[in-house]
C-alpha cells in the first residue's frame, strides 16, 4: 500500500499524478521517494512494461546527462565485447521480466532501458539498480556510481553503497 503522502510528493515530483504506483521502491537517504513501482498495467488498461520508474527530480536531470554524454552508446558497445557483462546484463533483464510477470504478465519480452541487448535508457536501468540495490543491474550500477560521487547527489545516493 502506497501512502498518500508518498503519492503527493511522487506528483510534486513529476509534475503530474502518477498513475499504477504499487509502491515506492526506493527512498532517498532522507526517506523522500526516488523510484516507483508501476503495475504492468495502468488503470485504464494500458500496458506499461516500465516496472521501475525514476522520480525524483535530481535523479532524472543527471540520468538525462548521462545519456546525452554518449554514455549508453558505449555501454552497448561493451556488450558486444564482454561476455561476462552481456549475461549480467541478461540476468537483470531476466529478473526484470520475472518480476513484472510476476504482478502481470503481459505476453512480451521487452523488459525497458534495451535490456538486454542494448543500454538504450539510463532512467530505467538507474530505476532498476536502484530499487534492487548493488549487483542486479551492471550498468544501471555503473551509472550510479558516477552520480554518487557528485554533490548535488548528497542525500539522494548514498556514495557507500553506489561507488
Amino acid at each position: 500500500m502506497v501512502e498518500p503522502a508518498d503519492l503527493d510528493a511522487v506528483t510534486r515530483q513529476l509534475g503530474r499524478e502518477p498513475r499504477g504506483v504499487l509502491e515506492i521502491a526506493y527512498r532517498c537517504p532522507n526517506g523522500e521517494p526516488a523510484v516507483v513501482k508501476t503495475a504492468p498495467k495502468l488503470p485504464d488498461g494500458t500496458p506499461f512494461p516500465t516496472l521501475y520508474y525514476l522520480t525524483h527530480p535530481a535523479l532524472t536531470a543527471a540520468a538525462s546527462r548521462l545519456e546525452s554524454s554518449g554514455l549508453m552508446r558505449e555501454m552497448s558497445e561493451r556488450l558486444d565485447a564482454d561476455p561476462e557483462l552481456a549475461a549480467a546484463y541478461r540476468r537483470a533483464h531476466e529478473s526484470f521480466l520475472a518480476e513484472r510477470d510476476a504482478i502481470e504478465p503481459l505476453g512480451t519480452t521487452f523488459s525497458g532501458g534495451g535490456m538486454p541487448d542494448r543500454v538504450k535508457c539510463l532512467h530505467v536501468v538507474m530505476a532498476h539498480a536502484l530499487a534492487k540495490g548493488p549487483g542486479v543491474n551492471p550498468f544501471g550500477d555503473e551509472a550510479l556510481a558516477l552520480l554518487a560521487v557528485e554533490p548535488a547527489m548528497a542525500g539522494i545516493l548514498d556514495p557507500k553503497v553506489w561507488t
